[in-house]
């Protein structure tokens, strides 16, 4: 890539409150709907099949979807960004969308850590856009 602008921990974390919000808005009437008002107020972990795929499953592959084709989700599409291959600027592969996506259960074993590194690399890059061979850009910079 020339002269990646790399988008930094706090525009991130940004987009990733916008994609949970969406995700609320879009799981939640369809959850209460399936399940009642049980579903809020239960403590279990998983309520039934559906829940596991409305709450697990398609977030995940919706994900990488979004990943793939529109490089990036509906949050970091909203503030700008997009999620490309590091070397050089275009869509993810499958294989790297998977492995990113892993990375992010790796990043917060360790109290988060591979969040907050963000902050600090220079190029704005985490545990999981390492993992995958990605980065974060702003879209003019590409």
């Amino acid at each position: 890539m020339k002269n990646p602008h790399y988008a930094g921990f706090w525009i991130r974390f940004a987009a990733t409150m916008i994609d949970s919000l969406i995700l609320l808005l879009i799981t939640y009437p369809v959850l209460y709907y399936l399940y009642g008002d049980s579903y809020l107020s239960s403590t279990k972990l998983v309520q039934g099949p559906a829940d596991i795929l409305i709450s697990y499953v398609l977030p995940i592959a919706l994900t990488i979807i979004l990943w793939m084709k529109y490089k990036g989700t509906p949050g970091k599409t909203i503030l700008g960004l997009h999620i490309v291959d590091y070397k050089t600027g275009e869509s993810l592969s499958i294989k790297q969308s998977v492995i990113r996506y892993l990375g992010y259960f790796l990043m917060i074993i360790p109290l988060c850590l591979g969040y907050v590194l963000i902050a600090f690399d220079k190029e704005k890059r985490g545990w999981h856009d390492k993992m995958g061979g990605s980065a974060v850009v702003y879209k003019k910079s590409l």
